[in-house]
């Protein structure tokens, strides 16, 4: 940890580090986020932690006033694909709560004992404590958002118990349930959960919501009253989350079968919306390139459209291989139709659940209306995707992913690279053979084949997001939010 940076950034206040780590106050026992509003504590009462579930562990509580345990997350998460990166996207989607320690490990390929001793270097904590500090804000949130008995807001956080559920909120919140439940706001209906996505500022809402819309697969996504809304398939059953873009937050009102699911939903649409990067570091990098410098001052903070579910966004990306965006829909909407789960949306016109990959990799071959050969790949790739030959789980090594996916007839580097920018969320992934992307590099001077690759070098580690300003050059839907509500 780099702790004179980190204690300049509490003396400014600097939100850009809020999620980065968190500070202990010796003399109050609590922790705060980097930019709390509250007087700066003197440096030598001041001990940083790596993560949340390290300050609760040195016995600290969080702030009142700044709510660190609400803070975005670590940018590094998505940045890193080492053991520790992988295993903190498995655990915020839930695994140690629904598998346990043994069942990370065992995704991760490592044993108990390696992963354990990783995650204490790096984060101060081990895996159970820090799903414990996610189970404790998830409980939080239930309290706050719902007006589910307090009982069962315990066994729905995940808790073992009540009393463990009650000592936990008591020891991190300093607060008991029913204290946190009295200084809320009015509650929501059964089953909704109504709550705020924090983002490192700045974020360019128009071609990240835009790119979503525009691709929008009929009953399974759309656009309503300022929100882009769609379905969840989710561990424990199904739900609907309809986000809206704020300037200081993104509004995420969840409805879900089984409020368990609550702290995987939030993660998903957290990973969805791209809402961990870190905005500064990221235009900083690609505003050293002269010829682009100028796409990324007018449009600071754009993010990179992503998933909330890998397979399908991977089966997707096969579908709108070679065709156009509104093709590439009809034969999503068309899979959908045909096998896709129904749900009941009382708030919209969502009514199917994408397609899972096994259901898909036994359809009828003559629901794919498209060449034999591309519905072949469909098929193959959804057989891999069913029986784990492809792994592109949050915890997934991109590397090995990309070698899976390469080793599939008929899946090429666009489509490989694809599903690494937005199904593996991997910020480096490039495309330098979309046409999109060629067309306006050609425009912006930045060269074409092997000369953009090379040029693309200096933008690593975020080619991704250059990829998002390219595209944002050309004249296309994907570029804007709609002007009108569709059904």
């Amino acid at each position: 940890m780099d702790e004179e940076r980190w204690w300049r950034a509490v003396q400014g206040q600097d939100p850009r580090f809020d999620g980065w780590f968190v500070l202990g106050v010796l003399t109050t026992g609590i922790y705060c986020r980097p930019s709390c509003p509250a007087r700066t504590p003197l440096r030598r009462n001041v001990r940083f932690h790596p993560s949340a579930a390290a300050a609760q562990a040195a016995g600290l509580r969080a702030c009142k006033r700044c709510r660190p345990d609400a803070s975005p997350g670590t940018p590094a998460w998505d940045a890193r694909s080492d053991l520790a990166a992988r295993a903190m996207r498995l655990i915020a989607d839930g695994v140690v709560d629904r598998e346990g320690v043994p069942g990370l490990a065992q995704r991760l390929g490592y044993s108990r004992r390696q992963v354990e001793r990783t995650l204490l270097a790096e984060l101060g904590a081990g895996p159970l404590a820090l799903a414990r500090a996610q189970r404790a804000q998830t409980a939080r949130t239930l309290v706050e958002t719902t007006d589910l008995p307090l009982a069962d807001v315990a066994f729905a956080a995940g808790f073992g118990s009540v009393r463990q559920f009650n000592d936990t909120v008591q020891e991190v919140f300093a607060l008991t349930p029913g204290e946190l439940r009295r200084r809320a706001a009015p509650r929501t209906s059964p089953g909704v959960v109504s709550l705020r996505l924090p983002f490192r500022a700045p974020l360019w809402p128009d071609s990240l919501l835009g790119h979503l819309v525009a691709t929008a697969v009929p009953g399974v996504e759309e656009w309503r009253d300022g929100a882009y809304r769609r379905t969840l398939r989710l561990p424990r059953g199904t739900g609907t989350v309809a986000l809206t873009p704020h300037a200081t937050h993104v509004g995420c009102v969840l409805t879900l079968a089984d409020l368990r699911d609550l702290a995987p939903a939030v993660a998903r649409c957290r990973r969805l919306l791209d809402l961990d990067a870190d905005p500064v570091a990221i235009d900083e990098r690609l505003s050293t390139d002269p010829l682009l410098a100028p796409r990324v001052l007018a449009a600071p903070g754009r993010r990179v459209p992503r998933t909330v579910d890998e397979h399908e966004l991977a089966v997707r990306a096969v579908l709108g291989q070679q065709v156009s965006t509104a093709a590439a829909r009809t034969h999503a909407a068309r899979l959908v139709r045909t096998i896709g789960d129904e749900i009941v949306d009382t708030a919209g016109g969502l009514t199917h659940l994408f397609p899972a990959a096994d259901a898909i990799g036994t359809v009828d071959p003559e629901v794919l209306a498209m060449p034999g050969t591309r519905r072949a790949t469909v098929l193959r790739l959804a057989r891999a995707l069913a029986d784990g030959e492809v792994d592109l789980d949050p915890g997934a090594d991109r590397g090995r992913a990309r070698a899976q996916l390469a080793a599939l007839p008929g899946i090429g580097p666009w489509t490989v690279e694809t599903i690494a920018m937005r199904a593996l969320g991997d910020p480096d992934a490039f495309l330098p053979t979309d046409l999109g992307v060629r067309l306006a590099a050609r425009v912006l001077g930045l060269g074409d084949g092997t000369a953009l690759q090379a040029r693309a070098e200096a933008w690593a580690p975020y080619r991704a997001y250059a990829v998002q300003h390219l595209w944002a050059a050309g004249d296309h839907p994907v570029n804007s939010l709609p002007v009108e509500e569709t059904a």
